[in-house]
């Protein structure tokens, strides 16, 4: 069951595209809140709005705020009419209609119907940068941008974590500055520039019909896990690899590790990107750590090995030099911040995402 109050709004914070950021009174106490305007319309002062203030209590990282479920001063104003009956969030009480780039509504249908190479499934060696977490995105784009300025870079975010795409201000900030040239919301997840119902079509729709040069995929804010082998949102990444392999593409794995993370499985290699390797691949992908002596990257390189060697796949690890990586991630427009430690504190998971975009960047002609 969900937490539900109800309370009034006293202050309207801070706003950017997509999401507006509250303070609601709620028995006699503010409480921060979050509402999407395009679910629920834009909350003013004085309005009574309902919450979902479940992970709020629990204190999780996806619950830093009470979600604005209804407005039940001012419901919003019905849409106009428009193309697209994909649903999104199906068969919760918040789901919509959207218009993916497959469907028969929508400009692109005939590309991706009648594209030979969207038809045959192939990206044609388009490199494909996956990503467990979403704050590796940032650093992702600070390498491959080093490299190559000029790339045309797509953002597919898939349903693993948030759905809304407004719910990341990082993937905001990344458009606002123009790091990113179009973002997709693949499965579930909805709210980018475009619409897809896979992530198979998402990257050939990035390819063929958007004109992207590299692919970045990751799942959106608030990774879920259970310190088990299998239950956590980001074993999908395993899936999106399969998904570049069986479309040609050119897969390039953002392995997660941490030199301070408290926790035993996540510290050196995290036992996710083990499982991964390991366990799940089932094609072709490039690894990319740095070629460095120091710690800890020695562990890391022989946990690699370790994975690498008991797939079923074909994976690669590729050492790369890392000299010059701090000026790459010093450029980057949004903070850099992963599991609650910024780039200071420790940068070696913002040092392999930012190789893996210079490497990723190599690939291209």
């Amino acid at each position: 069951m969900i937490h539900w109050r109800s309370g009034t709004v006293r202050e309207i914070g801070r706003a950017r595209r997509g999401a507006v950021r509250l303070t609601v009174v709620v028995d006699g106490a503010d409480t921060p809140a979050l509402a999407l305007p395009e679910l629920v319309g834009t909350p003013e002062i004085g309005d009574t709005v309902l919450l979902n203030v479940s992970a709020l209590r629990r204190g999780l990282g996806t619950g830093g705020h009470a979600l604005v479920v209804a407005n039940a001063t001012r419901p919003p104003a019905d849409p106009p009419p428009a193309p697209g009956h994909i649903v999104k969030a199906r068969y919760t009480p918040l789901q919509q209609m959207v218009l993916a780039l497959e469907e028969q509504e929508s400009p692109h249908h005939e590309a991706m119907r009648e594209h030979p190479a969207v038809a045959a499934g192939d990206l044609q060696g388009m490199p494909v940068v996956v990503a467990e977490l979403h704050s590796a995105l940032p650093a992702v784009l600070a390498g491959l941008r080093s490299a190559r300025p000029g790339a045309r870079v797509g953002y597919v975010m898939t349903d693993t974590a948030a759905l809304p795409f407004a719910q990341s201000d990082l993937a905001a900030g990344l458009v606002d500055a123009a790091w990113l040239d179009t973002t997709i919301t693949a499965g579930q997840a909805f709210g980018g520039e475009h619409e897809a119902i896979t992530v198979h079509s998402a990257l050939l729709a990035a390819r063929h019909v958007l004109g992207c040069d590299v692919a970045v995929v990751t799942q959106g804010p608030g990774n879920a896990g259970s310190s088990t082998t299998w239950g956590w949102s980001g074993l999908a990444t395993g899936d999106v690899l399969n998904a570049v392999h069986v479309l040609r593409g050119r897969a390039v794995v953002v392995p997660r590790v941490s030199a301070s993370d408290p926790r035993e499985r996540h510290l050196g290699l995290s036992h996710h990107t083990t499982t991964v390797l390991s366990r799940v691949l089932l094609g072709s992908a490039d690894v990319v750590v740095p070629d460095d002596a120091t710690a800890p990257w020695p562990q890391v390189r022989a946990q690699l090995d370790a994975a690498v060697a008991a797939s079923s796949g074909t994976p690669r690890v590729v050492a790369l030099p890392s000299a010059g990586v701090g000026d790459d991630l010093a450029t980057s427009p949004v903070p850099l911040s992963s599991m609650g430690r910024s780039a200071t504190q420790d940068v070696t998971p913002f040092a392999t995402a930012a190789l893996a975009g210079r490497h990723a960047a190599a690939l291209l002609p």
